[in-house]
């Protein structure tokens, strides 16, 4: 996961996770979505916080905004 660079989250940190094959990516219908934005479960490799200091969790449903692959993270 990533932090947003125009507000001060959505979790503390980045952090690595996996995304739960188990259930399909749904359409965002968030007003402030992007257009064609998916969010997608995420099982996280360690629990996290939020950037409220809420949690600590295991899994959550991320906005692909905040999603990024490994390969992408080693650059």
């Amino acid at each position: 996961m990533v932090r947003a660079s125009d507000w001060d989250g959505p979790w503390q940190v980045e952090f690595p996770g996996t995304i739960d094959a188990t259930r399909a990516p749904e359409p965002n219908e968030h007003a402030q979505a992007l257009s064609g934005e998916f969010l997608y479960w995420v099982t996280f490799d360690t629990p996290q916080y939020d950037s409220d200091g809420d949690g600590p969790y295991r899994k959550a449903q991320i906005w692909g905004r905040y999603l990024r692959t490994e390969s992408d993270a080693e650059v």
